[in-house]
């Protein structure tokens, strides 16, 4: 039987959680102010992981002989902010990175060895929402800059479920819901590792972990942030090789407190090379992350890294001469092949200030229907189920797309459907004038730069 509370209980009760809720609120603040200063505060939540080796292994890992070039400059636990189930012993192989290799890491990310990730870039990982339901396909995101990252290789993983394991013309979109966990892990193995490879240019791919030892002593201008300095590299000369070791360590990328974001892009620049990287951009971008409202966002290198194996800092065709004083020519580097996967972009600000950033025909016109799309500074994905509705003009007449936004409050996938036709909204467009474009959803018009003055039904769904 339970026993009786007194009536003045419950709002006694409810004082005491208030009172504990603001003071968690502020322990997060305090949280993101140390971590923005370098500081790392352990999370006692991170104890419930625990090491899954076998009893064998720990005591292999324990006695194993301590390097002499290992040094202390480091206390023990100051890797522990990554739960040690998520780190690998320097047993597994792989060389460790270099302090070399983390300057040229630091400065090319973010053209300085001061600036280190924030608090919410070292929590972002890969993880998708429940499996069997609605979303089963989709990554769940986080705040600021690493969402870039998680939308774009969302992007390839769609990839992989619509048109690389599946070989039919059309599937219907409830496949992609019915994946269980086993299912959502491969895919995302897939999509990595696709990813990676396509970077290294079909002859290498690295991958990035971290282990709990360091093999060098920074120097006084390298700020620490307690991963880069404990990352072992992975160089893979065969594609199922890099796959198998990735689907074998997936948890290090995958699970909370893994850093995984952090990690996939230090593994998708080491696969690029620094060498490469330096002759994909131009003058115009000399690092990959730029500082904005407090932190740091994805340059287009990054984005475009990830979408076709090229870190060109720009979406349209070819390269383009610019004059500049002295008769001096410089070239800007843009996207030289049609991908795999496509890019849209539309910005209501740009429009209005007339500068909207024109993405060439190889981005707009991909050979699969999916795109990353960057609708008002957000990033969302547009695609369709049909394999063959950019290979076939008559199937542009009228066909489906479906949305995803990334955003916690879609709890399921928009499906939207496109007539390029009817020339409905041409009609009324050029019956209000140019305010139309201010009442119609940036979604709308994001499609529009693609498939000018199609109608967009959103079949019952309220338009955002």
């Amino acid at each position: 039987m339970d026993k009786e509370i007194p009536t003045e209980a419950p709002s006694l009760r409810r004082k005491e959680l208030e009172e504990i809720s603001s003071k968690i609120s502020d322990l997060d603040k305090w949280r993101k102010i140390f971590s923005w200063h370098g500081l790392e505060v352990n999370h006692t939540t991170h104890q419930k992981y625990q090491d899954p080796k076998p009893d064998d292994d720990k005591e292999d890992t324990a006695g194993a002989t301590t390097s002499p070039l290992k040094q202390d400059r480091f206390p023990s636990n100051s890797l522990y902010s990554i739960p040690k189930a998520l780190l690998v012993s320097s047993n597994l192989g792989g060389q460790p990175i270099s302090l070399e290799m983390a300057v040229g890491l630091r400065k090319m990310l973010f053209g300085s060895l001061f600036q280190v990730f924030s608090y919410e870039w070292k929590k972002a990982y890969f993880r998708f929402h429940e499996p069997c339901a609605d979303l089963a396909y989709a990554l769940k995101t986080d705040k600021g800059g690493a969402i870039a990252i998680q939308m774009a290789v969302q992007v390839n993983i769609i990839k992989y479920l619509l048109f690389v394991q599946n070989k039919e013309e059309n599937i219907h979109l409830q496949s992609l819901c019915e994946l269980n966990q086993k299912e959502q892990e491969k895919a995302l193995v897939a999509a990595l590792t696709d990813i990676l490879w396509t970077a290294g240019e079909g002859q290498k791919a690295t991958i990035c972990l971290v282990s709990n030892d360091t093999y060098w002593t920074p120097s006084t201008d390298y700020r620490v942030d307690n991963i880069t300095e404990g990352v072992r590299l992975f160089d893979f000369f065969e594609k199922d090789a890099a796959e198998k070791f990735l689907c074998d360590h997936i948890h290090c990328l995958s699970c909370e407190g893994s850093h995984g974001v952090i990690l996939f892009l230090y593994s998708l620049l080491f696969s690029r090379t620094f060498e490469r990287l330096q002759k994909d951009l131009d003058f115009t971008t000399t690092h990959l992350l730029q500082c904005r409202l407090g932190t740091f966002i994805c340059r287009q290198a990054i984005l475009n890294t990830i979408l076709m194996g090229r870190a060109s800092p720009h979406v349209f065709n070819g390269v383009q001469r610019l004059d500049t004083e002295g008769s001096v020519q410089k070239l800007l580097h843009g996207v030289l092949s049609r991908s795999d996967v496509g890019y849209l972009h539309w910005s209501k600000d740009e429009v209005e200030n007339h500068q909207l950033l024109q993405v060439g025909s190889m981005l707009r016109t991909p050979k699969l229907p999916i795109w990353l799309c960057n609708i008002n500074g957000t990033y969302s994905i547009l695609f369709s189920t049909n394999r063959l509705l950019l290979s076939d003009w008559k199937m542009e007449h009228l066909f489906d797309l479906y949305f995803y936004n990334g955003q916690p409050s879609q709890k399921t996938t928009v499906h939207l459907t496109v007539d390029t036709h009817s020339h409905h909204w041409e009609e009324k467009h050029h019956e209000e004038g140019s305010n139309a474009e201010k009442r119609v959803p940036s979604v709308e018009m994001a499609i529009r730069t693609k498939w000018e003055g199609a109608a967009i039904n959103w079949n019952g769904t309220t338009p955002f």
